[in-house]
């Protein structure tokens, strides 16, 4: 290693890290185009709850734009009725389970 100089790995990173931020702006870019003001807002705040989700409605936004399924920008109620079609498609159910043997065999009932 070179003193004063960055090793092969500091390079590496910081390259990495570069790329990431220009994929980042470019993104935002595409985004800001194919988005109105209200609906990147409403795209920001589920970001902040929903980072997986709001990456995914980008990813597809963003693949629908470059196709050319997407007209003007999209509006907050256009983009309102995309997130339902994604929610659809993701919900998740629910279940309990319950396991009864376990809680027969309680052993605090014994201090009764």
């Amino acid at each position: 290693m070179i003193p004063g100089g960055e090793s092969g790995n500091d390079k590496d990173t910081k390259q990495k890290e570069d790329a990431e931020k220009r994929n980042q702006e470019i993104r935002a870019s595409i985004l800001a185009q194919i988005l109105d003001q209200d609906a990147r807002a409403r795209l920001n705040t589920i970001a902040i709850t929903k980072p997986e989700k709001a990456k995914m409605v980008e990813n597809m936004l963003i693949n629908m734009a470059q196709t050319g399924r997407l007209g003007p920008k999209l509006n907050e109620e256009q983009l309102k009725q995309i997130l339902l079609q994604v929610s659809s498609g993701t919900q998740k159910s629910t279940t309990v389970k319950f396991d009864r043997r376990r809680a027969a065999i309680d052993s605090d009932e014994d201090s009764l």
